[in-house]
């Protein structure tokens, strides 16, 4: 049974610090360009359900991994659909020495 909390651990570390290269290269690029919205759109609805998903069972490790993707992904999705002068005021705010 051990190993299959080391799988679920491990995949859990993997999703989340997936998208935090993504979301730091928009904050130091503001390249937003190559980017699809539609899958963007589709990856935050199913982290805020598999969140909730999460709530309703009370299993913590869903939760916790589920909320961080869903605001990284959110995240990126946001400054990609932000306009340039708002998304240059954003990545300003997080990192003002680029």
């Amino acid at each position: 049974m051990k190993w299959i909390a080391v799988a679920g651990t491990c995949a859990a570390v993997c999703s989340t610090i997936s998208f935090v290269p993504q979301a730091w290269r928009i904050v130091r690029t503001r390249d937003t360009q190559a980017i699809s919205p539609v899958t963007y759109s589709f990856t935050v609805t199913g982290f805020a359900l598999w969140t909730v998903y999460g709530l309703g069972l009370g299993e913590w490790p869903l939760i916790v991994t589920n909320s961080i993707c869903f605001v990284l992904s959110a995240f990126i999705l946001v400054m990609t659909l932000l306009p340039r002068g708002k998304k240059d005021a954003v990545a300003d705010r997080i990192d003002p020495s680029s």
